[in-house]
């Protein structure tokens, strides 16, 4: 089975929220559509860009028609969820759905460079067209430059990243031919308990492997109880499983997505300019 159209991620994507509780964050959608539509490792490890899979881009495409059409809203914080409306739908027509983009009074056409899944003659809502491509924009730049630094680079921005987010005696190795050990750290918790924690660092433009995951779980054993991989990639199903699985020590996994959000939270090289809009109220100075 290829990869589905955006269009086609409409029903699927609906059928996954409704199924998770009329709530789920990105990643919690994407998971659980793409575990119902039951692809092929190939198909899910096909790239769109360095840090995102095409059934990733296209599931987020799918979910921004979905607003558009009045079913799903999302919180500043990435969450999305069923409108009224979403919640009264079981199915849609995609076709019913595009057009409804395609032909809304507010609508305007694009113009210039529109993303993948857009023809650029389409009518579609501006604003949440630039929304999104806004959001693809400083996402594609910030991953360019993470594949572009020194992996020594890399490794010290991963350690600054897990001491800004709490954790303490981060150190870096800066060796090789360690099990793909990188680094470790301390996490405390509530001031009272701690462990440690064995962190790599993968600079992927593709899928990290269930393989590279085994591999590093077996360096770790018996230095620490739970282990961290950050990659600008994307991890593979197989990876995924095998980090979580039952009666070996648990690794965490951070993809190239995770990564960006948590740069972009903490401000480290990202910074975030607020627009002060300024109305006025005619009728205010009427009633002076």
């Amino acid at each position: 089975m290829a990869v589905p159209s955006h269009t086609e991620l409409f029903n699927p994507t609906l059928q996954a929220i409704k199924k998770l509780g009329d709530s789920a964050s990105n990643a919690e959608l994407n998971e659980e559509v793409i575990r119902n539509l039951k692809l092929s490792e190939q198909d899910l490890a096909q790239p769109h860009d360095p840090r995102q899979t095409e059934i990733e881009y296209r599931l987020a495409w799918a979910r921004t028609y979905l607003k558009i059409y009045g079913l799903l809203d999302n919180s500043s914080r990435g969450v999305w969820v069923l409108t009224t409306k979403g919640k009264e739908t079981e199915r849609v027509n995609p076709k019913e759905v595009a057009s409804f983009a395609r032909n809304r009074p507010s609508t305007k056409k694009i113009k210039g460079d529109a993303p993948g899944l857009i023809d650029s003659n389409e009518k579609i809502d501006i604003t949440e067209v630039v929304e999104v491509v806004l959001e693809q924009t400083w996402r594609e730049k910030l991953s360019r430059i993470l594949l572009e630094i020194d992996p020594s680079a890399f490794e010290r921005l991963c350690q600054r990243i897990l001491r800004e987010s709490g954790f303490t005696q981060v150190t870096v190795t800066g060796k090789t031919g360690d099990g793909g050990i990188d680094g470790f750290g301390l996490v405390k918790l509530g001031g009272l308990l701690s462990f440690p924690i064995i962190f790599q660092c993968k600079r992927y433009q593709g899928s990290v492997s269930s393989k590279i995951i085994r591999e590093f779980r077996g360096a770790m054993i018996g230095r620490a109880d739970r282990g961290l991989v950050i990659t600008t990639g994307t991890f593979t199903r197989d990876a995924k499983a095998e980090a979580t699985r039952d009666g070996v020590p648990p690794i965490d996994l951070v993809d190239g997505e995770q990564l960006l959000d948590k740069l972009k939270e903490l401000r480290l090289g990202v910074e975030i300019k607020m627009v002060e809009e300024v109305s006025i109220a005619p009728d205010w100075f009427k009633n002076i």
